[in-house]
This record gives structure tokens, sequence and C-alpha cells, in this order.
């Protein structure tokens, strides 16, 4: 029998850095904060992105295939905070956060450690998320820095 409070606590010990993972549909571009998030190959370079299906954000990764992550840096967790909410609750996320537009045309953050950019190659649908696979065509450096990480924040994400 499943002990749900030791499940809990021990999925929650699973380090997590936390990022913003920008989407867009046609001109429309959103923003949300990832942290299930990690390297899936070498070669060629792969990134596993699990995403909430009921979100917006997941029906713009479906359909446009693409998604950046922008490196949140230890000490943003009020930009990760932002980014939390559904946009259909708090209208444009964006809105005082200085981005632009990869190669991808999805968002990444100005004021970030660093970014890639990925195609979606693959993707599993279970649970309440989907595996979204996507292979790094485009990245870079901002600056250098420690990330964010989840356990920093005293925020809970899974379990």
């Amino acid at each position: 029998m499943l002990d749900e409070q030791a499940k809990k606590t021990i999925l929650r010990k699973i380090p997590h850095g936390l990022y913003i993972c920008g989407v867009k549909d046609g001109e429309n571009v959103n923003g949300f904060t990832a942290s299930w998030v990690m390297q899936g190959s070498f070669e060629p370079p792969l990134v596993i992105n699990c995403v909430k299906q009921d979100s917006g954000s997941h029906a713009m990764i479906e359909a446009s295939g693409v998604f950046a992550l922008s490196f949140l840096e230890a000490g943003q967790k009020d930009l990760a905070q932002k980014f939390f909410k559904p946009q259909r609750r708090v209208g444009d996320k964006f809105e005082d956060v200085e981005f632009y537009l990869g190669e991808t045309g999805c968002p990444i953050i100005s004021d970030s450690l660093g970014y890639v950019e990925c195609n979606v190659v693959g993707s599993v649908k279970k649970g309440d998320h989907t595996v979204f696979v996507g292979e790094v065509i485009a990245a870079g450096v901002h600056r250098e820095g420690e990330p964010l990480l989840l356990e920093s924040t005293g925020w809970n994400y899974g379990g």
C-alpha cells in the first residue's frame, strides 16, 4: 500500500531548478515557471520539460512545437513567482518584464543567466503532465551566476 505522506516527502527531495518557459502560438506569447526540467541527451542535445496538461501554455507548445527555457538566477524568486499564475487570471505576464524573441519566436527573459530554445521532437502524455522532449536548436549565456533552485524558495511542487 502506498504511504501518501512518505511519497510526498521523498518526491519533494528531488532537486529542481526554476526556469521561465517561454511559449508561443502565432503572434501570441506566454510564459510559465517550470521546475520539472532536465537534460536528456548529449547528441543530439535534448531537454525534458514536463508541462501541466490543462494549462494554456501546454496547448501553445502542442500547436507551435517549440519552447524556450530562461534559466533564473538565485535571488530571482519574485520573477519566478510572477510566472506561476495562469495567464487567464493575470493577463500579460511580460508587461513589465524585459524579454526578446528568440529564433523560435518564443520569449526569452533578458535578465536571466541564459537560455535554450527547443523544437519538440517527442512527447508522452501520462498523468496530469506531458513530458515534452525538446531538441536544443539555440542557446546563449547572458551572464555567470548561481541558478535559482526550488528548494531555496521554500515552495513545494510535486509529490
